[in-house]
């Protein structure tokens, strides 16, 4: 039902309009910030690995009242200012890693002054676009858009304000989380084996694993058992069906199989996976984005008609402007110029940081940043209304990244720019824009937390932009220290002859130093022969003899959505893919919707390696036997007890986590000696003592579930 204006008037939040309180306080800001890095980093690492993000305006709530109770009294407006500036690392995190990781898949590298700044302008963007669509949005469409992660924390912030206690279950699940993951990650002191696995003789080419680490069962018991059984029965289909149907019918050939360099018959199933389920995956997450963007197509059209009509009336002056503390937005001049000066920002970068290899005028430069704002607004917008229908979770923003990139691969497809480096100024674009639809929709959320307590819409935005600001520049320098830690270098054998290279391979450089050796470095996309990825030639024996397997798009950090980004991107620009693998996985989601099921959730499942869907499975599985028998309030869920231990899971497996890559990191550039917090010992190849320890894990998630807040 239609909400009156009365009934919009008689709406009073927590704190009332005349009530003044300590709001945008230094130490309220500055704990945002700090909060807004350490959540922006562990997205990226969660992200990355899981191909799942989890909001994080709650547990930062929840910190933010036992932290700032412990400073000194503080009021629920500083904590909701903490909330909203540290949330907006998580949700720009969310953007970045959705779309920028495809520049390795391009074959570019990572360069952390485009990140940044890519990150910035679709941060700032996503502030900007939602300054003149509050009124609209939250506060006149209050009954109709409900937002639901906003209004659960909303809640979160009222009961800490009476004195409601949250923080000890979030607490718990850092410390035995946090002790778990030292024990666990092969990169800290590794005395528990990580992954068992299991791959049965009886079914060649199959192989359940597990990736047993806190944040994966974490994970899955927010998404609850339904979705992460959904997420399971894909990763099922693909290893249990898919991969043992390559190997049967494949065995028989004696030659490889493109896109693989290696007979079927010889493959193991992570090879499998690596050549042939990762492009069927990219085309179920392809389809399924893309089912999932029209599926919304009628909000995204009404949510495009209440916005023009809003802004109709503010300019023709028909509506008065309310009047008060909790009506102060920043003025729709500082939108008007923030606005013209991002795009002059983006017609900078473009024309002054080009893409090595993709020479653009000042024209197109031009018409590529009005690009970035008008798609911008475009999917705010939409970004945010979806989100209060339906929640940030199934916010279409992989639908909309899709829908940029094939609009500007279209316009680059029609005059003619169709070499490797446009694909990477493609990106530019939709990367963008995805960050600006993700920051939007997380923006809204934010701002109707602040509409139900009582806050001042202006501090919200200004506290927003510092999130932004702050978070940007660890975002940046998490994604490549990811990629470096992670990294393998893998022996391989191929013949290739640099003078006669086929079509898809390039020679990078000619002095490539690795392991006292000097390497001729090659870059292959796209070609028939070779599998793409970056090879090293020994120029002695003109032989292909390591590949160098960036850390992300390995099994450690797939990064199934940029894998998706340069499937559309090479797919529509240079045509040159395994088109039959990418249509396997369209019709597989055709079939999948069909039955009634929604398909994102499963597509992205066939992408992920099991062991990561099975470990967020048990998450699942863990939430449906804590809540058996138990009646949750409407949004309560979002606060339970297991829930709360579960944000704590997520956030100890991400921050211990990143702390043993930085460990790595510093081993490889040889500023501290190799394997410097690793312990072994016996346990530590035991699938069995492996499997004992995440269960033991999974029963305190259990009990703390089970257990009411006191």
């Amino acid at each position: 039902m239609a909400e009156t204006a009365g009934e919009t008037k008689a709406f009073k939040p927590y704190i009332p309009d005349e009530t003044r309180v300590p709001e945008f306080t230094f130490r309220a800001v500055g704990l945002g910030m700090l909060f807004g890095v350490i959540f922006g980093a562990v997205t990226v690492y969660v992200g990355l690995r899981a191909g799942l993000t989890v909001g994080a305006s709650i547990p930062i709530a929840v910190l933010s009242i036992s932290v700032l109770r412990a400073l000194g009294k503080a009021s629920i407006l500083e904590n909701n200012i903490v909330q909203t500036t540290g949330s907006a690392g998580e949700s720009v995190a969310g953007g970045v890693i959705f779309t920028l990781p495809a520049l390795i898949f391009l074959g570019f590298g990572l360069e952390y002054s485009r990140i940044l700044v890519l990150a910035l302008i679709g941060g700032f963007l996503g502030v900007l676009f939602m300054i003149p669509l509050r009124r609209q949005l939250i506060v006149k469409e209050h009954g109709n858009l409900l937002y639901p992660e906003g209004t659960a924390c909303a809640d979160v912030l009222i009961a800490g304000e009476k004195g409601g206690s949250f923080a000890s279950r979030v607490f718990w699940g850092l410390g035995l989380g946090g002790v778990y993951t030292m024990f666990q990650n092969e990169n800290a002191l590794a005395m528990i084996k990580g992954d068992p696995e299991y791959s049965p003789k009886w079914l060649p080419g199959a192989s359940l694993r597990g990736a047993t680490t806190s944040e994966y069962l974490g994970v899955g018991y927010i998404i609850g058992p339904k979705i992460a059984g959904v997420i399971f029965a894909g990763g099922l289909f693909s290893w249990f069906v898919m991969m043992p149907a390559i190997k049967f019918f494949g065995s028989a050939v004696p030659t490889p199989i493109y896109p693989s360099p290696i007979p079927i018959a010889d493959m193991t199933s992570q090879q499998l996976w690596q050549f042939y389920i990762r492009y069927i995956g990219a085309g179920s997450v392809a389809a399924a984005g893309l089912i999932t963007l029209m599926r919304t197509f009628p909000t995204i059209v009404s949510a495009l008609k209440a916005g023009a009509a809003d802004f109709k009336k503010s300019r023709d002056g028909s509506e008065q402007a309310a009047v008060g503390r909790t009506s102060e937005d920043l003025p729709t001049t500082v939108v008007l110029i923030g606005s013209l000066m991002i795009a002059v920002a983006m017609w900078g970068f473009l024309t002054f940081m080009p893409i090595p290899g993709a020479p653009t005028g000042a024209f197109a430069n031009l018409v590529a940043a009005l690009l970035v704002v008008v798609f911008g607004f475009l999917f705010v917008t939409v970004s945010s209304r979806i989100c209060g229908l339906i929640g940030t979770s199934s916010n279409p923003i992989s639908g909309m990244t899709i829908a940029t990139l094939m609009a500007t691969c279209a316009l680059f497809l029609v005059v003619g720019w169709t070499a490797a480096p446009y694909g990477a100024l493609a990106l530019m674009i939709g990367g963008s824009v995805c960050i600006a639809a993700a920051n939007g929709g997380n923006t809204s959320q934010d701002l109707k937390t602040g509409f139900l307590v009582g806050a001042t819409p202006r501090a919200q935005q200004l506290s927003l932009f510092a999130g932004v600001l702050a978070s940007c520049f660890a975002i940046g320098a998490t994604l490549i220290g990811m990629n470096k830690a992670l990294e393998k270098y893998v022996p391989v054998t191929i013949p290739l002859n640099l003078a006669e290279k086929p079509d898809g391979v390039s020679v990078e450089t000619t002095s490539f130093a690795h392991a006292g050796a000097t390497y001729t470095l090659v870059n292959v996309i796209g070609s028939s022969t070779i599998p793409e990825g970056k090879y090293l030639v020994n120029p002695a024996s003109g032989n292909i003899e390591k590949q160098w397997i960036q850390g992300i798009g390995s099994d450690a950090a797939p990064a199934p959505q940029g894998r998706l980004m340069s499937v559309v991107i090479n797919g529509i620009l240079n045509r040159k893919l395994p088109w039959g693998l990418v249509l396997l996985g369209v019709f597989l989601v055709i079939a999948v919707e069909l039955l009634g099921v929604r398909s994102l959730s499963f597509a992205v499942g066939s992408y992920l390696g099991i062991g990561t869907t099975a470990a967020i499975f048990c998450g699942g599985v863990v939430r449906w036997l804590a809540e058996s028998g138990v009646q949750h309030k409407e949004g309560e869920e979002e606060t339970s007890p297991g829930s709360l231990y579960a944000s704590g899971l997520i956030a100890a497996g991400g921050i211990v986590g990143l702390m043993a890559i930085a460990v790595k990191y510093m081993e490889t550039e040889g500023w501290i000696p190799a394997n410097t917090l690793h312990v072994g010992g016996p346990l530590a190849n035991s699938s069995i003592a492996g499997l004992l320890a995440f269960m033991a894990l999974g029963y305190s998630l259990y009990y703390f579930a089970r257990k009411p807040l006191k």
